[in-house]
């Protein structure tokens, strides 16, 4: 019977016939938690009795949401993934300098790939979906179980095919493409589905663009955000040295004749760059129908938008330009190779000439955390994931979410903006 790319890949980790609905019990590829999750996964994984990790080459703790630590809480957090991280002998283990934002960072050391099935205790690990994997959050108590038996289970989700074709406008970028999608569909359009990408356009992404929509999968309500492994997934993994099963050196994709449960077609011919409004991910219009909302904060970074393509998209913007004094605009790449990839280029001069802050390898203001917090009133333009009321701060706060060509108009003109409205 034909598959879709979610039911093949759940296929490839599980002995038991896999259909739409079915609850497969799977074997996985990696476990993941950070400095937030981790330690209530860790408390879990004692509270059930289980004494060693199953593979300690197969479970990832990585400390991004507080680097460095803000406060004493938080470094007690990382202390106790610490400990736990050397009482396993587990390999990776990411803190300090070799620490970046886990959903970049896992996919450029090669942890994920092609094929594998991951499990983590953040609900972005379907990010890992760009690159053909089927990764998924859950529960710290599932993750637990997943270190504990290295296995899980998992209810098979139907399939919603969203097909991009048309002509890609020179400043439309795969944060517009996925945004254009909620919009369409809602938060919940996808609840407990896949999402599988196809189309012309997409046919033409770089992967990295394809992670930053497959981690926005979770906005739409999806189980997962899925990519076919084809030629530039394939070279991109090369490129970096990452293994990719031989019998998907070929490529990976749905069958043809694949049972959907709808088909979304979006033509992108002649769009201009959107955001969404607060207080919602679907809450999006064309960036020229926002008119005079002054800005206080952008930020460029995070697991959706802080990779190397994205600085330089908003070092094009920015080069030659300055912030508008009013706004701080903080720019965090998402991890040290990206960081060291913008010194090398130049991009981190262009940054600080504009007047940006340039900050580590973190999380920070994505979820209200550090390094830009939202004061009563204000207003930030962010290529992070959610702008859900008081997510970057204050309950009175707002978040507009944007590409980061449209981050850095922004942080030039003082309000929100697109490149258009630059004279670009």
């Amino acid at each position: 019977m034909p598959g879709t790319l979610a039911q093949k890949i759940l296929q490839r980790h599980t002995d038991e016939p896999v259909e739409d609905g079915a609850i497969v019990r799977c074997r996985v590829s990696l476990v993941l938690a950070n400095d937030i999750t981790g330690p209530l996964a860790i408390k879990s994984f004692r509270g059930m009795g289980a004494a060693r990790v199953f593979d300690r080459d197969r479970i990832a703790l990585v400390m991004d949401h507080f680097t460095p630590q803000k406060d004493i809480d938080s470094a007690n957090q990382v202390m106790v993934s610490r400990r736990f991280a050397e009482e396993q002998g587990i390999t990776h283990y990411y803190e300090g300098g070799t620490c970046g934002v886990e959903h970049t960072l896992l996919p450029e050391l090669g942890l994920v790939g092609p094929g594998d099935l991951v499990i983590g205790a953040d609900s972005h690990t379907c990010t890992y979906g760009g690159l053909g994997a089927f990764a998924t959050g859950m529960g710290s108590t599932d993750i637990a179980a997943g270190m504990a038996l290295g296995e899980t289970w998992l209810k098979v989700p139907p399939t919603i095919r969203v097909e991009y074709s048309g002509t890609l406008p020179r400043w439309l970028r795969a944060k517009d493409l996925m945004l254009l999608l909620i919009g369409r569909i809602g938060v919940d359009g996808a609840l407990y589905k896949a999402l599988e990408f196809g189309g012309p356009v997409i046919d033409g992404l770089g992967v990295e663009g394809r992670l930053t929509m497959a981690n926005m999968a979770i906005e739409a309500g999806a189980k997962v955000g899925l990519f076919p492994v084809d030629a530039i997934t394939l070279a991109w993994c090369a490129e970096r040295g990452h293994a990719v099963a031989p019998d998907l050196a070929a490529g990976f994709a749905a069958d043809a004749g694949a049972a959907y449960e709808s088909v979304v077609r979006l033509d992108v011919t002649g769009l201009e760059p959107v955001v969404a409004r607060p207080h919602l991910p679907s809450n999006v219009v064309p960036v020229s129908e926002v008119k005079d909302v002054a800005v206080q904060q952008v930020v460029i970074g995070s697991c959706t938008n802080g990779r190397l393509s994205d600085m330089r998209d908003a070092a094009e913007v920015l080069r030659g330009r300055k912030v508008d004094k009013k706004v701080r605009c903080i720019v965090l790449p998402s991890t040290p190779e990206v960081w060291k990839a913008c010194l090398k280029e130049g991009l981190m001069e262009v940054f600080m000439d504009a007047g940006c802050i340039v900050g580590p390898c973190t999380c920070g203001p994505c979820l209200g955390g550090h390094t830009g917090i939202l004061g009563d009133g204000e207003t930030a333009v962010s290529t992070t994931n959610r702008n859900f009321k008081g997510r970057m701060g204050s309950l009175d706060s707002r978040v507009y979410l944007a590409s980061p060509v449209v981050a850095a108009a922004s942080a030039i003109a003082g309000k929100v903006a697109g490149p258009a409205q630059l004279g670009l």
